[in-house]
């Protein structure tokens, strides 16, 4: 393909290649936010003794749900793994999540 060709096909796709790679250095910035707001507030849970299981299943939710396409572009085994992985993660920390509540809440 030549640039010609490459040029038509975006522009019949009605792809702006200036708004994808704004979208993509978007979501990489906010992929970093997320990772360093979890390490802050898992340190201010230890500080404060408190558990950790509400934001350790908010991070293997996004790992999983990252991980995902991933997968189905790619057929990586890996990332398949990641993924399941990742979705056990997230509902077993869930599920610590509910018994502290109702071990908080009953006094059990």
């Amino acid at each position: 393909m030549n640039r010609d060709e490459i040029l038509a096909k975006s522009r019949a796709e009605g792809i702006d290649e200036g708004a994808r790679e704004a979208e993509n250095r978007g979501r990489k910035m906010g992929v970093t936010a997320f990772c360093l707001m979890e390490v802050a507030v898992a340190a201010f849970n230890a500080l404060t003794e408190q558990p950790n299981y509400v934001p350790l299943a908010l991070f293997w939710t996004f790992l999983a749900a990252e991980s995902y396409p991933k997968y189905r572009f790619t057929g990586k085994r890996s990332a398949l793994f990641t993924t399941i992985l990742g979705g056990l993660c997230a509902v077993l920390f869930f599920c610590c999540t509910r018994h502290q509540r109702t071990k908080v809440n009953y006094g059990r």
